[in-house]
């Protein structure tokens, strides 16, 4: 009897074992095909400081005035050299054509003096901006290329509530990393955001990710990884996507 219990048992959870592996979908059949349409987007934007001059310490009818301006003649009047810096930010984004065409979040590239895209095989392009609209935050650039492999794009009222999803981009600099979640609300409004729909995930996006796709089950791309809701500046379960039909 002992016996016909613990075979009884072992059925049971290898039972209950593999009905939960078929339950959970598999994505690594489209992270292996869809990973090369997404692409590292790496910008740079040359701040030009204007140095400004430095008042005397002193009043002109001090005797102290004649010696500063005497001995340190670049301080009260003339600027010291303007220094440049630069500020460089990195995202994703997903080739929509063969021929180089890639789109990715108008925040990403906004104010770049040069933009480089990285493809998953290294080779890096310089990329020129098409068009950019801040409204929804889409930004279409191009690189001088062929023969590119590209995504699909979805129909986007056939998205679901409580289906599965799959983001694949480029966290802190990280290429290609795949995370996966559901839809948690279709036609989200932000704060400031009255033109954009969002689609709300539960996917993992932190910085670097913006610009990159959302896909759906089929492989096709459903949305524009955004942003997120974070009172920490982290990812807390909560992130938004650009319908890609916006």
């Amino acid at each position: 009897m002992k016996r016909f219990a613990a075979i009884l048992s072992f059925w049971f959870i290898s039972t209950l074992a593999v009905a939960q592996t078929r339950g959970l979908p598999d994505f690594t059949e489209l992270a292996e095909k869809q990973g090369p349409a997404v692409v590292n987007i790496s910008t740079t934007q040359v701040v030009r400081n204007q140095a400004q001059a430095m008042p005397f310490p002193f009043d002109e009818n001090d005797p102290a005035f004649e010696f500063f301006k005497r001995f340190m003649p670049r301080v009260p009047g003339g600027n010291a050299p303007p220094r440049d810096f630069e500020n460089k930010s990195l995202g994703s984004g997903f080739i929509i054509s063969s021929d180089g065409y890639i789109l990715t979040n108008a925040h990403v590239v906004d104010g770049a003096d040069e933009v480089t895209v990285r493809l998953t095989d290294k080779r890096e392009y310089k990329a020129k901006t098409i068009g950019a609209d801040k409204r929804t935050d889409v930004a279409l650039i191009k690189i001088e290329a062929s023969g590119l492999p590209a995504v699909k794009l979805a129909d986007i009222s056939q998205l679901k509530v409580g289906e599965w999803v799959v983001a694949i981009g480029s966290p802190f600099g990280f290429d290609n990393s795949v995370t996966a979640g559901i839809v948690s609300a279709k036609g989200r409004s932000l704060p400031q955001e009255n033109y954009v729909p969002f689609i709300q995930t539960d996917v993992a996006i932190n910085p670097g990710n913006s610009g990159g796709p959302l896909f759906n089950m089929r492989g096709e791309v459903v949305g524009i990884n955004s942003q997120i809701y974070s009172r920490s500046g982290g990812y807390m379960g909560v992130s938004f996507a650009i319908p890609i039909d916006v």
